[in-house]
């Protein structure tokens, strides 16, 4: 389909779309005049769908400099009365919960919801932490969708609930969420006409200190009013559409109760098998209805709980049979009956129901996890970094540079980062000794230059420099540290399909915007030794970092060469010319 037809689609059209294209278009149908993102896998489609559909959607877009930016953009515009849409991919909520906490108490005016995509088994994320955690640490509600229909549907009724409680809400989606697809029918779409030069709807803020400037005095009131609005919302979700039973048992001894992509898995199992279980999926997770569950499992011996990644849920569940005194068996990860870790699929579950219900057949090949045993016979072939990349001769460069100089790879120390150049771990680079999080690789060269004698080379992108890279540098010039730091400037947010950052002069609406110099940068934060090099002149890369080697300072390389896959676009065909 043409993506546009997004903006343009009329209620009851329907289109085969993405999870996270559907999230677009519940986007649109909401009426949103304000998003923010950081790119992230597995969210990162959703900003590159709405990066070229902003204008035509009335909505203001951009790609913030990290996830903490983001959620202040759009909880400001919420403020003003605006309804505003950010989102991130798991990991990037830990970037944001600062300023995340505190809009749960301040509230909003205009609707915000809040998309998490979250990455169980790590296909694209150093953890996979699970977001559902931040909505009972924040105490705002989740949604949890499990197909395309859903995704929509649920972020177009997040902003309603969102404003009618004034709270911000979280759809929380993972990685077969929101890379899935499946049939969308297209609903009503809220009006958001601007009104006068801005493509975009103004809002107005209204001055209010006793809601949004939590001084002690007014957060001890927001807090007591969050609690009573989750009371409220609990009863919502007690009753909620969302919360659907599907019934196929007779003798009422076993139930399932499941959410999002794991109750997929769940549903196919019992209807393949003829399974002799009902069950109970939850799409409106939290506050948790535990009036809805306690009503569902009291008619059941057993009941499975299937949920990824952590056993949220399956714990919920147990407090709401204590808190009614029933006797329903709980089967879930607490027991071992589903593994703690990695997402599921529909192998792990029919394993997991048949501890109990002995339904698979002895020596059939049904369900020995045919997906592991077709992996061990398929050759494996990990991740590297692409043909003509430039971050592959800066790393040979590097090398070489230690090499001429007598330096051991022992007693160098290669702090890496998130990005493509994370890739450079792999023989024979061999660049990547310890990694954290966003940015860590600044302040990881920080503490090695401390604690240790070896000489310590800090690997960062231009995008995850902005992200949060500075500050760490100002502490690293500040302390006299003794490292240097690489900028590997690729003129793009790469690793997550090629999104602008500031340092190029556009924005994520595509129009032009001022491009921001690393080097400068570097140079305002103290650094004296900043050079800007070419990777792929080898002879450069080595006389630059054999110079860097031997200073006491913080030193500053920049690596400035385009993503070979961005070059590639722009290359122009050539030319032929014929000889009459």
């Amino acid at each position: 389909m043409n993506l546009k037809e997004l903006v343009t689609g009329k209620p009851g059209d329907k289109q085969f779309l993405l999870g996270n294209e559907a999230a677009v278009r519940g986007v649109i149908e909401a009426g949103v005049s304000v998003a923010a993102t950081y790119p992230g896998t597995p969210s990162s489609e959703i900003g590159n769908v709405l990066s070229g559909l902003a204008k035509e959607a009335n909505i203001y877009f951009e790609f913030s400099t990290n996830e903490k930016v983001a959620m202040e953009v759009a909880a400001t515009a919420a403020a003003s009365g605006l309804r505003s849409f950010t989102f991130m991919k798991h990991v990037g909520m830990n970037v944001a919960s600062d300023s995340f906490m505190t809009t749960a108490y301040s509230g909003v005016n205009g609707g915000m919801v809040i998309l998490s995509a979250d990455d169980p088994s790590l296909f694209s994320s150093q953890n996979e932490q699970d977001t559902r955690n931040y909505g009972r640490l924040a105490n705002v509600p989740i949604l949890e969708p499990s197909n395309c229909q859903e995704v929509k549907d649920m972020v177009k009724y997040a902003f309603d609930l969102s404003e009618q409680f004034k709270l911000p809400v979280i759809v929380r989606t993972t990685t077969r969420v929101s890379h899935m697809r499946g049939v969308v029918e297209f609903g009503e779409v809220v009006d958001n006409s601007s009104e006068g030069e801005s493509h975009w709807k103004k809002g107005f803020f209204k001055k209010n200190p006793a809601q949004f400037v939590p001084v002690p005095a007014f957060a001890k009131d927001m807090h007591v009013a969050l609690v009573e609005k989750m009371d409220e919302i609990n009863k919502i979700t007690n009753e909620s559409d969302f919360n659907v039973e599907s019934y196929f048992s007779q003798n009422k001894k076993y139930g399932v109760i499941a959410s999002s992509s794991a109750y997929n898995y769940a549903y196919d199992v019992i209807r393949y098998n003829n399974l002799d279980i009902d069950v109970l999926k939850l799409g409106f997770s939290y506050p948790f209805p535990y009036d809805k569950v306690a009503d569902f499992v009291k008619d059941y011996d057993e009941v499975f709980i299937v949920e990824e990644v952590d056993p949220i849920i399956e714990k919920d569940t147990l407090v709401a049979i204590g808190k009614n005194n029933l006797n329903t068996v709980v089967h879930g990860k607490l027991d071992g009956t589903f593994p703690v870790y990695h997402e599921f699929n529909s192998d792990i579950v029919a394993n997991g129901f048949n501890k109990y219900l002995n339904f698979i057949e002895e020596n059939t090949d049904d369900y020995s996890d045919n997906l592991l045993n077709l992996q061990e016979e398929i050759p494996s072939r990990a991740p590297v970094l692409c043909a003509g990349c430039p971050h592959r001769a800066m790393y040979y460069g590097v090398n070489k540079a230690l090499d001429e100089l007598g330096i051991p790879l022992k007693d160098a120390v290669f702090a890496s980062d998130i990005g493509c150049y994370t890739l450079g771990i792999n023989p024979p680079y061999n660049a990547a000794d310890y990694l954290l999080s966003m940015g860590s690789s600044v302040g990881d060269g920080c503490g090695f230059s401390i604690a240790t004698n070896q000489k310590v080379i800090s690997f960062i992108g231009d995008s995850t420099f902005f992200h949060s890279g500075i500050s760490p540098l100002i502490n690293a010039v500040h302390n006299k540290n003794n490292f240097i730091l690489t900028v590997l400037d690729n003129r793009i947010t790469a690793m997550t399909g090629g999104q602008p950052n500031p340092g190029i002069p556009v924005d994520g609406m595509g129009d032009d915007a001022p491009e921001i110099s690393i080097r400068k940068l570097a140079l305002a934060c103290g650094c004296n030794y900043v050079r800007v090099i070419n990777p792929l002149n080898l002879d450069q890369v080595v006389k630059t970092y054999k110079e860097a080697l031997e200073r006491d300072e913080v030193c500053v390389v920049i690596a400035k060469a385009p993503c070979t896959l961005i070059k590639g676009k722009t290359r122009k065909p050539p030319v032929n010319y014929i000889d009459s």
